[in-house]
């Protein structure tokens, strides 16, 4: 903590600020030009031959849980990426870069949060910690599974895979 404020501040910067900004970074997130999150380009290509689709389910479980997660981008107009709507190719060319922009805003909202230790004390800059993680982590694995699923639909349409 750099910063000592009354903790009655805390709660109420806490409390209201980091749902606002998650919030606000989704919101801001889904009015960005679709071409800045290429699935092609560093962080949204695969980071290894290693990863594959399977691997999130078989190392995460994702298909036990990935429905209780939220779709945050059809709150604020955005594409929805709940569920496949159809696997005809321009829908899903779509679907695959819209995973890189709810990657990048999940990854977004991590970092942005450690705004918040800068006046939480311990431990509860470890909640912050926490709920950093928690939040965002699962989200940024389901958008990465399913970018390998929609890639390998595609390959396969094309008779690459």
């Amino acid at each position: 903590m750099w910063l000592e404020l009354p903790v009655v501040w805390i709660g109420l910067l806490n409390g209201l600020g980091i749902p606002l900004l998650q919030l606000g970074i989704s919101w801001a997130f889904t009015r960005m030009p679709r071409h800045w999150f290429d699935p092609s380009s560093f962080p949204f290509s695969p980071w290894g031959a290693w990863e594959s689709a399977g691997m999130y389910e078989r190392l995460f479980g994702v298909g036990k849980w990935k429905q209780l997660l939220p779709d945050g981008a059809s709150w604020f107009g955005g594409f929805a990426k709940k569920r496949l709507r159809t696997r005809e190719r321009g829908y899903l060319e779509v679907f695959r870069w819209e995973t890189c922009r709810g990657e990048a805003a999940h990854w977004a909202q991590a970092v942005a949060l450690s705004v918040f230790l800068v006046w939480t004390p311990m431990p509860w800059a470890w909640v912050i910690v926490a709920w950093a993680v928690g939040s965002n982590l699962p989200c940024i694995i389901l958008q990465r599974q399913n970018r390998r699923r929609i890639e390998g639909i595609l390959a396969r349409r094309e008779g690459v895979a």
